[in-house]
């Protein structure tokens, strides 16, 4: 049983919720983040932020809301065309559910891995389309899903509908992996790195090696997202870094190639 039951389907909550729990998670960090207390766990220091953005925090914001009105749309579609009323859904076992995360874990890297990859490779789409996720220079959490409009179709929607499809997760289920991959994914943009952070202490696909790959030398590395950095260590994209303390406080992730 789940606190929804009764109240909305399993459709819906896997539809909104995810939308809902962005911005309360999202909305969270975007406060804290010019709190002087923690100006010391910072990754770019807020002169950097201001310097080094290209787009104002309403665009993207306005982004982030035709991004995730796209994925409600598609999130419908999906969930009306995989349901049969017919049949009463019987949940499986928490391990054979356990197993279903795993399968789509590896599924939306896998998607999201070579989709990016190739946004970066081909010119024409980093140009066009791309480029717009890396006006952030210095991410932040509300930016998470700043993308173009396509590319937000393409790498995040579809490849949340390729690993639900694949994984074979009932829509209860889905409704507490797409909430999952969602905070992940806000995380990894936070710009803030911190001690008790599950998601940064948990993987190595974290908010420090995200921002390798916004910074002008990782550009062409460190393309796995959102959970594991499996595909970067076997096609050679993986570039590691210090965490260092800046003088002036704070944490600077250093890319340790030329």
């Amino acid at each position: 049983m789940v606190p929804w039951e009764g109240y909305v389907s399993d459709e819906t909550m896997g539809t909104f919720a995810p939308i809902v729990l962005y911005w309360l998670y999202a909305g969270g960090y975007q406060l804290i983040l010019h709190r002087r207390p923690l100006e010391r766990f910072r990754l770019h220091t807020r002169a950097e932020e201001e310097e080094k953005n290209l787009v104002s925090l309403p665009a993207v914001v306005r982004g982030v809301l035709l991004q995730q009105l796209v994925q409600a749309i598609v999130a419908m579609i999906l969930f009306m065309v995989t349901s049969d009323s017919s049949v009463t859904l019987v949940q499986p076992s928490i391990a054979v559910q356990i197993f279903q995360f795993l399968i789509a874990m590896l599924v939306m890297d896998s998607w999201q891995y070579f989709v990016h990859r190739y946004m970066h490779q081909n010119k024409f789409l980093y140009r066009h389309i791309h480029s717009q996720h890396h006006r952030l220079i210095v991410p932040y959490a509300i930016g998470a899903l700043y993308n173009h409009p396509l590319e937000g179709l393409l790498l995040d929607t579809l490849g949340g509908a390729i690993s639900f499809l694949v994984s074979g997760m009932t829509p209860r289920t889905a409704v507490f992996f797409f909430c999952f991959a969602v905070l992940k994914t806000v995380d990894d943009h936070c710009g803030l790195w911190l001690p008790y952070n599950i998601f940064q202490n948990l993987f190595q696909n974290n908010t420090a090696y995200h921002d390798i790959h916004h910074q002008l030398q990782g550009t062409k590395y460190n393309y796995s997202q959102p959970f594991f950095s499996i595909w970067d260590r076997i096609l050679g994209t993986h570039m590691p870094y210090n965490l260092v303390s800046r003088k002036e406080g704070g944490f600077e992730a250093r890319p340790l190639r030329d």
